[in-house]
């Protein structure tokens, strides 16, 4: 888990589930490569399941993810006044997470 963990990516399991965002990577697949996004573990609209939701889910599209479909997850990163803009890591290496559970 080198690579990743240097990068900051930690495993799912280990995820913050209190509605704050974190960032996480979702797996890749037919659809495209992996990639980052943002999400809040929260009950999902029209239901009494909680879940992981996008952040950025208009009122017409609800963009929830099943847990194997995330690899890890970070703390969302804090602008500074050096770097006000929000630079997104690089999706975090699937290989690097599947001995923690989270592989398929």
């Amino acid at each position: 888990m080198t690579d990743s963990a240097k990068g900051g990516w930690l495993p799912m399991a280990t995820a913050r589930r209190d509605g704050e965002r974190i960032l996480v990577t979702v797996r890749g697949g037919e659809q495209g490569a992996a990639e980052v996004d943002t999400v809040r573990y929260q009950t999902i609209r029209g239901s009494d399941e909680r879940g992981w939701v996008a952040t950025d889910t208009g009122p017409d599209a609800l963009v929830t993810y099943d847990e194997d479909e995330l690899i890890a997850w970070m703390r969302w990163p804090q602008p500074t006044a050096h770097s006000p803009a929000l630079d997104l890591p690089a999706p975090a290496d699937a290989a690097d997470f599947e001995d923690a559970g989270s592989g398929i």
